[in-house]
């Protein structure tokens, strides 16, 4: 799931650590994806003060969120029919038509939050907004990492505060072309984004009115 789903779960904790903590894997990996770290090796230390506590409580239950989802029917079987509709989009990219469908699921329940007002995303930055860099340095310094450029990238990434572009579908074509640069080299015709936003909105209308109940479920499911 994608930043904004992974706050769904945790919009009524009083704890912006634990918020953080929710989305710090993939913050990680945005720096580097090579990032692949088990906080719950270093708990002994990490469970000693409460603001690093709920940071891994809120990694603990990403990862449960994620395994939660992606075995589920829901994001299989949307990920096999968004395939079939985004290939004869992609046929002049190196695109992987599955690789994209993965990453639209996601992106388009971000959105679905925020156009049904589940999530606040101001919120969700205002949280992150209150985790002090020192509390940040702390836990990162236990799983050996330098936190410098880590701290570079998470003050920008709330500066920029690009979730909140994802209400409007036709910037989901853009952050979509955007993450499959950081994978393959191509470049974008005339018209590509006109017709994957084409793509989103129909499937989105056609096959998503019933995307509450992903969250439900998981809801339900969570230990």
């Amino acid at each position: 799931m994608n930043f904004l789903s992974h706050y769904y779960f945790e919009r009524y904790s009083p704890h912006s650590e634990r918020i953080l903590g929710a989305l710090l894997p993939d913050l990680l990996k945005n720096v580097h994806k090579e990032y692949n770290f088990h906080p719950q090796c270093h708990e002994e230390i990490l469970f000693a003060h409460p603001s690093t506590r709920h940071i891994s409580e809120g990694w603990y239950r990403h990862v449960e969120v994620d395994r939660l989802f992606h075995n589920a029917p829901f994001f299989l079987d949307h990920c096999h029919v968004l395939r079939k509709e985004l290939e004869p989009i992609l046929t002049h990219l190196p695109i992987r038509a599955s690789f994209m469908a993965h990453i639209a699921v996601e992106l388009l329940l971000d959105h679905l939050l925020i156009v049904h007002s589940l999530v606040n995303p101001v919120r969700l930055y205002e949280h992150l907004g209150q985790v002090k860099a020192s509390q940040i340095r702390q836990y990162l310094s236990v799983l050996g990492i330098d936190a410098t450029e880590f701290l570079e990238f998470y003050e920008k990434f709330i500066a920029s505060r690009y979730i909140l572009d994802y209400a409007q579908i036709e910037n989901i074509a853009y952050a979509l072309f955007n993450i499959c640069k950081r994978v393959w080299t191509f470049s974008i015709e005339d018209g590509d984004y006109e017709k994957l936003t084409d793509c989103l909105t129909r499937y989105r209308d056609k096959e998503l009115g019933g995307f509450r109940k992903i969250f439900y479920d998981i809801q339900d499911n969570l230990t």
